[in-house]
């Protein structure tokens, strides 16, 4: 069975946008489990320009599923520039306060709209060893955000890394332009290098219900992190139609 871990950044969002507590983040999370996703992902970055360190915590407190922190592991802390919301302490700091199910790290700076590319593993291997080390410390599963590459995923393991999170922006764009089954090719040779090396493997960015049920034929996937789109979706067909939907596109064919 693949998992499907909700991403509820945008939620978050649309909540920031007035100075008001709807949508509840914590509810909308607990009807995702209540209709059936296995797991929920938060990606709070130092400006809480949608999640919030108060949310984290929140979250944490009431969620009986897999809880996913992702992010950027050497941001620092950061004062609030918003009335009534807490300083950012800082991810790492975040993570050992939560002790997550799962923590996913991802090179993202603070000025970008969103995750656009992964960790380059050879380069940056003498900064994540530490840090994974910590995680392991913890007793929290680490997941490291990387671009396919079959020739370097398995460095991952190496530097004490539990799982790869496999960056899917460039399937999703070759799949909306009829190429998927080449771009799937790329990942399918990165999910068996990265078995092979003994990770785990997860998946996320721009994977919606069209291009999901090719992507979930990835061997060896073990969960899928969706957000964007299946907030989109909900907006349509309903936050129960919706989940479900996801959970049949991860069903094999």
């Amino acid at each position: 069975m693949i998992a499907l871990s909700v991403n509820v950044n945008k939620i978050a969002l649309l909540r920031n946008s007035r100075d008001t507590k709807i949508p509840d983040v914590v509810d909308y999370a607990q009807k995702c489990i209540a209709h059936g996703a296995h797991g929920i992902t938060v990606h709070p970055r130092p400006d809480q320009r949608h999640i919030r360190v108060d949310d984290c915590f929140a979250l944490a407190h009431v969620l009986k599923v897999e809880f996913n922190i992702e992010g950027n592991p050497f941001s620092p802390a950061m004062p609030s520039q918003r009335k009534g919301v807490s300083d950012y302490p800082g991810f790492m700091a975040l993570v050992e306060a939560i002790k997550p199910a799962q923590c996913t790290l991802v090179p993202d700076s603070n000025d970008q709209l969103t995750s656009d590319h992964g960790f380059d593993l050879e380069r940056d291997a003498e900064k994540l060893e530490p840090v994974l080390a910590q995680l392991n410390q913890w007793g929290v599963r680490s997941s490291v955000f990387v671009d396919p590459d079959p020739k370097t995923v398995g460095l991952a393991k190496a530097l004490g890394a539990d799982r790869v999170e496999l960056y899917t922006e460039t399937y999703a764009t070759a799949y909306e332009n009829g190429k998927g089954l080449s771009a799937f090719e790329l990942f399918r040779e990165t999910a068996l290098a990265a078995h092979e090396a003994g990770l785990g493997i997860n998946a996320g960015h721009d994977l919606n219900l069209e291009n999901l049920p090719l992507f979930a034929t990835l061997p060896h996937l073990a969960e899928v992190s969706i957000g964007h789109a299946l907030t989109v979706d909900a907006l349509y067909m309903g936050l129960p139609k919706t989940v479900s939907a996801y959970l049949s596109a991860l069903q094999p064919r």
